[in-house]
């Protein structure tokens, strides 16, 4: 029987994939038969990590570093990729939070922040997934097909009052995929959002390591756990196989159940 979400001959490119989710959507795309993987990173040597688990996979990989806030060093990853690999044709836009760094003032209430405290979130979230898009979409639209994966949040579906500019930024990733699916359907490219709530990464550590705090985040999720990276992973494979040819300009949450969506 014939793998439906066989990703042979295709190449992706992951945002943010030096750890945590972005890791295990580069090993899902190689255990599922993808041409090549360019695993970005702020951090060279987590990208490097990532990229030699790719290949241990049995996929091919190219590490990269770079900051997704930068078009121009954007442009110049895409470069690098399509040298390596003769095409991209999957863009999976993960990198998010704020950047590689926490802002000091985190957890202030929206009105004792400052544009500099919003800066990052903005950065990253929404101008990082605009300049990733823009930079491979043109490749994608010319040879009629492509897949955009945009990972949000459910803070940018139903807002998080201790993150007002994260839910900004991540709200206005979707209504990006939204329009960008409009305009490039008839192209052969599909573009989507998967949007997720807890997962269990490095992100999380310092809550998890509070028992007490993590148990009241964790009975917010009615399947009663936090997620795995692996299942958001499935979801991205899924969307970008064969078997999610017919679907785009819509967001699924992979979120234990923590908002539900209609």
């Amino acid at each position: 029987m014939s793998n439906i979400l066989d990703l042979q001959n295709h190449v992706a490119m992951i945002s943010g994939a030096g750890q945590g989710i972005g890791r295990a959507i580069a090993l899902g795309f190689a255990q599922n038969g993808a041409k090549g993987v360019v695993v970005n990173d702020y951090h060279l040597d987590r990208a490097e990590a990532t990229a030699e688990m790719v290949r241990a996979a049995g996929c091919e990989a190219l590490p990269v570093q770079c900051d997704v806030t930068d078009l121009d060093a954007v442009k110049d990853m895409v470069k690098q990729g399509e040298a390596a690999f003769g095409q991209i044709d999957i863009m999976i836009n993960n990198a998010g939070n704020a950047g590689p760094s926490v802002p000091d003032r985190t957890g202030l209430p929206f009105w004792e922040t400052e544009p500099e405290d919003w800066a990052k979130w903005i950065d990253t979230n929404l101008y990082g997934v605009l300049n990733c898009s823009r930079a491979t979409v043109a490749g994608m639209v010319e040879r009629g097909f492509g897949r955009v994966i945009n990972i949000i949040s459910d803070a940018g579906r139903v807002g998080e009052p201790h993150l007002v500019p994260y839910s900004a930024a991540k709200g206005g990733a979707a209504s990006f995929t939204r329009a960008l699916a409009k305009a490039t359907a008839k192209k052969g490219v599909t573009v989507n959002n998967v949007a997720i709530g807890a997962v269990e990464t490095d992100a999380l550590a310092g809550i998890m390591a509070q028992p007490e705090r993590f148990a009241k985040m964790v009975r917010v999720y009615p399947i009663g756990r936090i997620g795995q990276p692996e299942e958001v992973a499935n979801m991205v494979v899924f969307l970008c196989s064969a078997a999610g040819e017919w679907i785009t300009g819509q967001t699924y949450p992979v979120n234990g159940g923590y908002s539900t969506a209609m």
